[in-house]
């Protein structure tokens, strides 16, 4: 299996990419690797934050390499590249999870105070 090199990857996108608010090209500097997964099959994904030079706003982009094929989906997020990473990291929001949150604001009454100390 050859190794694919993702940051070449990234050279490749930031010429292709552009800031979804301002259109503006990304710049290399200020695009990060998150994580990366790579299979046996010459498949494989990446999680990528941008910041953008012109407007100031940052991106996630998710890539999935398949073969010769690259697809790659953006999200405007308020997250900087270090939490991006901080949170891909931690498990995934179940649907119990959804749940506890619904029967708690069910109940709740508006005070943080009490809500946030108990």
């Amino acid at each position: 299996m050859k190794k694919i090199d993702f940051q070449k990857v990234i050279e490749w996108l930031s010429f292709a990419l552009k800031c979804p608010v301002c259109g503006y090209k990304y710049n290399l500097d200020r695009t990060k690797i998150i994580d990366t997964k790579q299979e046996e099959n010459n498949q494989a994904t990446l999680l990528v934050h941008s910041d953008c030079a012109q407007c100031k706003s940052s991106v996630v982009f998710g890539i999935s390499i398949n073969g010769g094929e690259i697809f790659s989906v953006g999200m405007i997020t308020d997250l900087t590249s270090h939490d991006t990473k901080k949170f891909s990291q931690k498990q995934p929001i179940s649907s119990n999870d959804v749940l506890d949150v619904h029967r708690f604001l069910k109940k709740f009454d508006g005070n943080f105070v009490k809500a946030l100390t108990n």
